[in-house]
């Protein structure tokens, strides 16, 4: 019998790791003489197969080779016929479960042989393996058989490819884990191998739901036939994967922990599953709560055109920490060219001294997937291409790319205007002295005014009707002219429509008139609470539209309906068939279905409106009466209609919040700082993170004719356009005051006082003023005179690190009692110490006690007494103001002898 045409040869290995290595070289011996390219293909499919059987099937594994006129046929055979190889979508960046996805790209042919006890995989390759002939898939679906129903509602299905590569990758961990070191790490074998294939099931499962379904969008909603009594083995999963994250967080595994975002869709997916074969109802994973930092930015993939379109400053990086996608905004703050930056690693836009600190915390994130910095908004500075420190906040949330890889998603919200230059690395440790003066921060609007208003493009005639008899053809063609009339003019609607109600109203003019019957548009505000604002129907006969407008419920975690889910970013949602309010869902639910009910609905589509990465509200359209109803086919259409529809809107917002900063903000209360030969100052803003408007905090620093400096702190109460004219008042008040008088700081908040209550009889303010002087012969010592009118006392910090508040001086209120005396403090502020005056939205939490709060302010300024004064500044401000609900105002003295 010549080479080419030998006998099969066959052995059987254990089920154990180590079988992997000796079937591929039993398969080497086995070719021996066979052309080297087809002996290393054969060689890499065997080990493939090999590893599966021996993770999943558990069984002995028997290996045939057969080489017949030079093609070459290996078998790999197992014991479990009711396990059949499910062939899965792979992305690059997936480490494991490639097997059966490389069976399918280099072999030739391939498929699968059940037998009543047996099961075998087997494969061909041509003489010419790095040309396989295209042959047939034969990989199987998941064994027939009694089955229950589990419904997985709005599933991102990129998120839950990334995790199901994630819990593959540990379960293999675990499994080589206990072969190569006995190290089990606190999981039973039985338990593990329970968890395979309950992992291997819900695979299967999921492939299986999805192939039988043609979606056009990632979320989907998927109808999975699975075992009925498969609850307990889902249940024994989860607590695997418990196990073996706490493994991977202590770094006795390769693979690294899950992210936030991945360990809550994993309770959901699994508590669905569980649930779900228990008799429960199913939940949308669009309405599950979840923490900020388990929460996604975007339930549809990401996409790099998604950061490029936006107009939030925004850079998008990879697990590696290396910037992928920059927009123009972004570039345009740091001063760079997009393609300059894309590729870099992200700390290039740090300050040398936050560098490291932001590695660490990276690090720590994929090494424990514990978030610090994830869904929070921390203020810091970004470094521009020529050495100025941007003030900004950062904003991060994670997001699934399409081949599996988690993105980070950084906006980039600017602050203030730019800081001084950045510090220089050689004063850090030591202490501050020859760095330059610290810059000053000045709020700026951020965005441009809409596009003014135009004449409206003339309508474009609506396209033909169709009817019954038009065939799949014509229907596509009047689809792509009504896209291409819908779109222009709802575009033109928009740029046209003056305010955010008008151009409502001018959208729902065309699509009720060529496209629905009637349509809704329902906004959330910035408390999550949902309002009506649009209502707009064919029918001059129906209601009034205000019949249907206001407040609506709130969305609630027993809203199953679409609306709800909408609300959460799923969508465009097609309703064929409106069903009657069952009274079974939320308040919300059931005031939807009055609405289709009253306005006559057979078919609607509901659809997210997102800009900016969040969801703003809903837009509804339906078809009532003879009209056909909605497909498949209308949906790219009007999703193209909501998007225009949430850019329109979020820029009528965006313009009306500019307008509204613009109005309270005084860029005079954030004044150029003073400098002399005794002490340096540096000062921050950081408006608040949850709200746009300019509070009434602010600071001040002057120089007054005796050749003392003033120094100014305070916080007028409110958070409105009245609180920011009182603070430009007392600012305004307090400067002539002391210029004028020169007297001591308690009698200059006594005049402030009384002219507060004079002029603006309802304003209350706190406010701190002192006045500092170098005092000759104490050895680069200054002496600081100081009142305080209910505000948070000053924080001396020396250069040894001892801390404390002084407590001298203090007084009531302004607009309380302008006639009792107010005291003066006077202390003597040691060489290399710093003076730090600051707000209380650096320091107040609700639900911490005062104390607790200032005793953490002193372990911050204490750790960092000898940083350069700009390093100290933005430290405080990046540990001690992220997600701050209220203003921060910060004003550093550092004293520093001649």
């Amino acid at each position: 019998m010549s080479r080419s045409d030998d006998g099969p040869r066959a052995r059987r290995f254990p089920a154990r790791p180590e079988s992997a290595a000796r079937a591929r070289r039993f398969v080497r011996d086995a070719l021996d003489g066979a052309a080297p390219r087809q002996t290393e293909t054969a060689e890499l499919l065997t080990g493939e197969l090999v590893t599966n059987a021996v993770l999943h099937a558990r069984t002995e594994v028997s290996v045939e080779v057969r080489r017949t006129g030079g093609t070459v046929r290996v078998r790999v055979g197992d014991g479990r016929p009711d396990r059949p190889p499910v062939s899965q979508r792979q992305h690059p960046y997936t480490a494991t479960g490639w097997g059966l996805a490389l069976v399918e790209r280099l072999a030739g042919r391939h498929g699968v042989d059940t037998a009543e006890n047996h099961k075998a995989v087997w494969f061909e390759l041509a003489p010419r393996a790095d040309a396989p002939a295209p042959g047939p898939a034969g990989f199987a679906v998941p064994a027939s058989g009694p089955t229950g129903s589990v419904t997985l509602v709005d599933l991102p299905f990129a998120l839950y490819s990334a995790s199901q590569a994630h819990r593959r990758a540990l379960l293999r961990e675990l499994v080589l884990a206990a072969a190569a070191a006995g190290d089990d790490n606190g999981v039973r074998p039985a338990d593990l191998a329970t968890a395979q294939d309950a992992n291997d099931m819900i695979t299967a499962c999921v492939a299986a739901a999805a192939q039988d379904q043609h979606s056009g969008t990632d979320i989907r909603t998927l109808l999975l036939a699975v075992p009925p009594d498969v609850a307990p083995a889902v249940r024994t999963l989860r607590r695997v994967l418990d196990l073996a994250e706490t493994a991977a967080r202590r770094e006795r595994l390769l693979s690294r922990p899950a992210l936030p975002h991945l360990r809550a869709f994993h309770r959901w997916l699994f508590d669905e599953i569980t649930g779900q074969l228990t008799g429960g109802v199913p939940g949308a994973w669009t309405l599950v709560p979840r923490e900020p930092s388990a929460r996604p930015s975007e339930l549809n993939p990401w996409d790099a055109r998604q950061v490029l379109a936006g107009r939030v400053p925004t850079i998008a990086a990879d697990d590696a920490d290396r910037i992928i996608a920059v927009n123009g905004p972004a570039a345009d703050l740091l001063g760079r060219h997009p393609d300059d930056l894309v590729g870099q690693r992200i700390t290039t836009l740090m300050p040398a001294h936050l560098r490291d600190r932001h590695v660490q915390a990276f690090s720590s994130l994929l090494r424990t997937g514990r978030p610090r910095i994830l869904g929070r908004s921390i203020p810091l500075p970004a470094l521009h291409s020529d050495g100025r420190l941007i003030p900004v906040r950062l904003f991060i949330q994670t997001q699934e790319a399409a081949d599996g890889r988690t993105v980070f998603v950084a906006q980039l919200i600017p602050r203030s205007s730019t800081l001084g230059p950045s510090p220089d690395d050689s004063a850090w440790p030591e202490a501050a002295g020859h760095h330059g003066i610290a810059g000053h921060e000045t709020d700026t609007a951020t965005e441009s005014a809409p596009v003014p208003a135009r004449e409206p493009v003339p309508r474009r005639p609506p396209p033909v009707a169709e009817g019954p008899e038009g065939g799949r053809e014509d229907r596509l063609a009047r689809t792509a002219l009504q896209r291409l009339a819908l779109v222009a003019d709802t575009y033109s609607a928009l740029a046209a429509a003056p305010d955010a109600p008008e151009l409502l109203r001018r959208v729902g003019e065309i699509l009720v008139g060529r496209f629905a019957d009637w349509y809704a548009v329902d906004l959330l505000d910035a408390r999550d609470q949902v309002e009506r604002v649009c209502v707009v129907h064919r029918d001059p006969a129906a209601p009034p539209s205000v019949t249907y407008e206001g407040a609506l419920p709130p969305v609630s975690g027993t809203g199953k309906g679409p609306l709800p889910r909408a609300l959460r970013g799923a969508g465009p949602l097609l309703l064929t068939d409106i069903p009657p309010d069952s009274g079974e869902g939320s308040a919300l639910d059931a005031r939807q279905s009055r609405l289709f009910a009253e306005l006559g609905a057979h078919s609607a589509v509901v659809a997210p409106l997102q800009a900016r990465r969040q969801v703003l509200g809903a837009l509804t359209v339906a078809r009532t009466g003879g009209q056909r109803p909605f497909t498949e086919e209308d949906l790219p259409l009007l999703g193209d209609v909501a998007g225009g529809l949430a850019l329109g809107v979020d820029n009528a917002h965006l313009y009306q919040e500019t307008r509204q900063i613009a109005e309270r903000l005084q860029r005079s209360l954030l004044p150029a700082l003073p400098r002399t030969e005794h002490f340096r100052l540096a000062a921050r803003y950081a408006p608040s993170s949850a709200t746009a408007h300019v509070g009434g905090d602010w600071y001040d620093a002057f120089m007054l004719p005796g050749g003392e400096a003033a120094l100014v702190i305070g916080d007028v109460t409110g958070h409105d356009l009245q609180a920011a004219v009182a603070m430009s008042s007392l600012r305004n008040m307090l400067r002539g005051i002391a210029v004028d008088r020169q007297e001591p700081p308690g009698v200059v908040l006594r005049r402030l006082d009384l002219a507060s209550q004079t002029l603006y009889r309802n304003a209350t303010a706190t406010c701190l003023y002192g006045m500092v002087r170098g005092t000759p012969g104490a050895a680069g010592a200054v002496t600081l005179h100081y009142a305080t009118a209910g505000h948070l006392p000053p924080l001396l910090t020396t250069a040894q690190g001892e801390t404390r508040h002084l407590e001298a001086g203090a007084g009531v209120l302004i607009g309380m009692d302008p006639e009792p005396p107010r005291p003066t403090g006077c202390e003597t502020l040691p060489p290399h110490s710093t003076l730090l005056l600051y707000t209380d939205g650096l320091i107040e939490r609700r639900g911490e006690h005062l104390d607790d709060a200032m005793t953490r302010l002193r372990r911050c300024t204490a750790d960092l007494a000898r940083a350069p004064l700009d390093v100290f500044c933005d430290e405080v401000l990046l540990r001690l103001g992220a997600d701050s609900t209220d203003d921060i105002a910060l004003l550093a003295l550092r004293v520093t002898p001649p």
